[in-house]
C-alpha cells in the first residue's frame, strides 16, 4: 500500500483548518437576532385630489415612524407621533365631527390616507372631504396632516 506524503498532509492541513475554523467561529459567534425589517410604527400619509383613494391624484406625501423613534419627512414628527398615540392609533378619532370653520358646498373632493404599520398591526385609511376647505376645519390643529 502505498501513501503520498502530499495527499495525506494535504487532508490533515484541511480538516485541521475546517473544525479549527469551526471551533472558533462558534466560539465566537454571538447568538442570532430576529430584526424586523421595518419598524413597529411606520407610516406613509398622503393628500390627494379626487374622490377615490386608488385613483385620486397625490399632492402632498410625507413618512412618519413614530418607533423606535419619532422621525420621518413629516416637518413634525414627535408632534404628530404624540396625537397618533392619543388616539390609539385611531385615525377617525382625529377628525373632528363639526368643523370649526364654514366651507362652501363647492364639490373639489380631496383624499387622506395613511398606509403602515402602527404598533406591529397594518393600518389602511383613507376619508374623503367635499374641498380642502373642509379638510382643514376636520382636521384643524391636526399636526398629523398638517404637511
Amino acid at each position: 500500500m502505498r501513501h503520498n506524503r502530499h495527499a495525506i498532509f494535504a487532508t490533515i492541513t484541511a480538516s485541521t483548518l475546517v473544525f479549527g475554523g469551526l471551533a472558533a467561529t462558534s466560539a465566537h459567534a454571538a447568538p442570532a437576532k430576529a430584526e424586523s425589517l421595518y419598524a413597529p410604527s411606520a407610516l406613509v400619509l398622503t393628500v390627494a385630489q379626487g374622490e377615490d383613494p386608488l385613483t385620486a391624484t397625490v399632492q402632498r406625501a410625507v413618512t412618519l415612524t413614530c418607533a423606535p423613534s419619532a422621525e420621518g419627512t413629516h416637518p413634525a414628527p414627535e408632534a404628530a407621533c404624540k396625537e397618533l398615540e392619543s388616539v390609539g392609533g385611531r385615525f377617525t378619532q382625529l377628525a373632528r365631527t363639526t368643523p370649526d370653520r364654514m366651507c362652501t358646498r363647492q364639490w373639489n373632493p380631496v383624499v387622506i390616507t395613511a398606509h403602515g404599520v402602527w404598533h406591529g398591526k397594518r393600518v389602511t385609511f383613507s376619508t374623503t372631504y367635499g374641498n380642502a376647505c373642509e379638510l382643514a376645519g376636520s382636521m384643524n390643529d391636526s399636526a398629523v396632516y398638517s404637511f
